[in-house]
């Protein structure tokens, strides 16, 4: 199956003090096609390549899936998923050494707990013939709730192999994003077994939650590290308005929800300012809100008048934003894959190319033409 789409350009109409100012696109002459590799998905949260080229993908609803020699596999010996409004099984990605330890990190909506409801937990295990084992808890978070949003999660890992993962503010915006003592509406960094760093910005601060790393987080569904740069680069959900693009910086305070660029969903205001001393201003942001998802930066040769850029899925949309970059700056957004579907997750992989989990159609891979 497959659609070709001419890639259309827009200006991109939110703007702030400290962006450049974004330049409308010409349309490129650029086509490429799609071709579904992965059919039949409902909800593709999260996807990986291993170094086999075959893939590891997570279903919304508690399934990890074996993609290989055009066959897919449930893998067994999962954790009990608690599906619950945005919760379920969500990301997953490898070991930056996985050739050596076979290691693999999820996250997941988990009911573990004397409270009732859920919350978002940290899983590492061994992935090896496969077959799950040597699963271990490495971060859950407290206490439940029985809300049904933002749980985030997306997962990254550094030069150091530390991994950073993001729990959303679990729907309790005026308590959770701006409390280093409370677990949601952050940003946390662990090393790779799942201790604390010791330069974690909080450590040794009185009943601080010593693995955070940001707080003033919404709701984080994007975070890849720029393999430019070396820094962990994350998008999050605004309300109606204001998702916004930040490079996530030690200890820094996002300022959820004391300061954001939309408002209620009703349309009333919760907050009348947009910048705050010590709080960090977006590098980019959307209004009217796209309901951002996924993030994948694009360093192949394959695509080299988008080589530089990062892409962002739409869910509300249905497309994926080409976002050029300048000087670590938005300069310009091409819209692509239009009306393709709710966009979930995005990779590079390992050829080089671009997939994209698309809700309730499967993984796509971007072609060239």
């Amino acid at each position: 199956m497959k659609h070709t789409y001419l890639l259309l350009s827009f200006l991109f109409m939110a703007c702030f003090s400290n962006a450049q100012e974004t330049e409308i696109s010409e349309p490129s002459a650029t086509n490429y096609t799609t071709e579904v590799v992965v059919p039949e998905l409902n909800i593709p949260w999260g996807f990986t390549f291993l170094p086999d080229n075959s893939i590891l993908i997570t279903e919304k609803s508690g399934e990890l899936i074996h993609f290989k020699d055009g066959k897919k596999t449930s893998i067994a010996g999962m954790p009990e998923v608690t599906v619950r409004g945005q919760g379920g099984l969500l990301d997953i990605e490898l070991h930056p050494n996985f050739k050596q330890n076979n290691f693999i990190y999820f996250t997941y909506a988990s009911s573990e707990g004397t409270e009732r409801g859920a919350n978002t937990t940290l899983m590492r295990a061994v992935f090896k013939n496969g077959t799950l084992s040597n699963q271990k808890v490495l971060y859950k978070a407290y206490p439940n709730s029985r809300k049904g949003q933002h749980f985030g999660s997306r997962i990254a890992f550094d030069a150091q192999n530390r991994i950073y993962f993001s729990i959303g503010d679990r729907g309790n915006r005026d308590v959770n994003p701006q409390d280093i003592t409370r677990d949601c509406g952050k940003i946390y960094r662990l090393n790779d077994d799942g201790s604390i760093p010791k330069d974690n910005p909080f450590v040794g601060v009185e009943n601080a939650k010593e693995a955070i790393f940001t707080y003033g987080n919404r709701n984080p569904q994007g975070m890849e590290t720029n393999p430019f740069t070396g820094e962990i680069w994350a998008h999050e959900h605004g309300p109606k308005g204001g998702d916004e693009i930040n490079i996530i910086k030690k200890g820094k305070n996002y300022g959820w929800p004391v300061i954001s660029y939309g408002v209620n969903y009703s349309g009333t205001k919760f907050t009348d300012i947009t910048a705050k001393e010590g709080m960090e201003q977006p590098l980019h942001y959307w209004d009217p809100s796209i309901a951002p998802s996924g993030m994948a930066f694009v360093n192949s040769n394959i695509y080299p008048n988008w080589k530089g850029n990062v892409l962002i899925g739409s869910l509300k949309f249905k497309y994926i934003a080409n976002c050029y970059l300048e000087n670590g700056k938005v300069v310009k957004e091409e819209k692509i894959l239009e009306d393709i579907g709710r966009v979930r997750s995005i990779e590079q992989g390992n050829d080089g190319y671009i997939y994209v989990g698309v809700e309730g159609l499967g993984i796509v891979k971007i072609k060239t033409k």
